[in-house]
């Protein structure tokens, strides 16, 4: 099988990668490296590389023509910066569009979606969250964000098109690579010996091994065409992962960690409902917490952070 995948350097598409050409399969990935990192795609025999972005259509077009991939895994996405709005909609929605156009000249089989579960707004009506949770529920606070309205419009494309898709509904991936959210932000700050603080809220974390088997289900031809969460069904205060980083690392604090207030574009909790995904795919999220939490900062430890990124404006820090 040839499996084109997009943002393949990143968190989430490099560990994709890797799965693909463990079971023999040819990958080509594009990456524009804003988040992801030149060292998650080790050198294969399978494996080819292009730098760029997606919203190149000329770029896209030649990868499609040459590579000819039978099935695409669309993980490209900006949110690096909250205020981004052109990039967030170069990347996530003409960006998309330029893949889909692409796929369908090419007839790829099945499209692989990311899609944020920021889709359902900051004010869910339900928990957990079930697929039929209509979008930002109607209320004045809205999606939050340019990455939440940008990827919702992106997945809005990919079903407009008449393509075989499965979009999945994410939980918070977290894992080895991953460079976004909380845990790495702990993890850089504890070991420069900087002050942290936690946001009073909860999400669902899903580690990125039980999310990439998913993925490979779903590229095997399992489950039927349109959404799915992968999460775990249960959520956990911030609180707690900065406590399971702490004993990752063997660190004491003198002092509580100061909690604080979700800032205006975050929503409290994301716990969402899985039970279609553990159905259709016979899956089921089988990581501890405080096994991929550990997982995770064991690479940290031998790769090192240099930046972390979120889509969410930033608090005030404390040095």
């Amino acid at each position: 099988m040839k499996v084109l995948i997009t943002g393949g350097a990143g968190f989430v598409g490099s560990h994709i990668a890797d799965a693909l050409l463990a079971q023999g399969h040819h990958v080509l990935v594009i990456d524009n490296y804003q988040t992801g990192r030149r060292d998650n795609n080790k050198p294969h025999p399978n494996l080819k590389v292009v730098e760029g972005t997606i919203a190149d259509i000329e770029l896209v077009n030649k990868c499609f023509d040459e590579f000819g991939p039978d099935k695409v895994v669309h993980a490209a996405a900006s949110y690096k910066d909250p205020d981004a709005w052109e990039e967030d909609t170069m990347s996530n929605i003409l960006g998309t569009i330029n893949i889909v156009r692409a796929s369908k000249r090419l007839g790829v089989s099945r499209i692989v979606y990311f899609q944020t579960s920021l889709c359902y707004g900051l004010s869910p009506i339900e928990q957990p969250i079930t697929l039929g949770h209509p979008f930002y529920s109607g209320k004045s606070e809205g999606a939050g964000s340019s990455y939440a309205i940008s990827k919702t419009g992106g997945e809005q494309y990919i079903e407009l098109s008449g393509l075989d898709f499965q979009s999945f509904r994410l939980a918070n991936a977290y894992g080895p690579r991953n460079l976004s959210g909380p845990l790495p932000t702990f993890f850089h700050r504890l070991t420069e010996g900087k002050k942290c603080f936690v946001m009073d809220t909860r999400r669902d974390f899903i580690f990125v091994k039980d999310l990439v088997e998913v993925v490979l289900k779903s590229l095997s031809g399992q489950g039927t065409k349109g959404y799915y969460h992968i999460s775990t069904g249960s959520d956990y205060s911030i609180k707690e992962l900065f406590d399971a980083t702490l004993k990752a690392l063997s660190i004491k604090l003198d002092e509580d960690v100061e909690v604080r207030p979700r800032g205006v574009d975050d929503v409290f909790t994301i716990l969402i409902d899985p039970s279609k995904t553990e159905q259709d795919f016979n899956w089921k999220a089988m990581t501890k917490l405080e096994d991929g939490i550990q997982q995770a900062i064991d690479w940290y430890k031998v790769n090192g952070i240099t930046q972390t990124f979120t889509h969410l404006k930033q608090m005030d820090d404390k040095k």
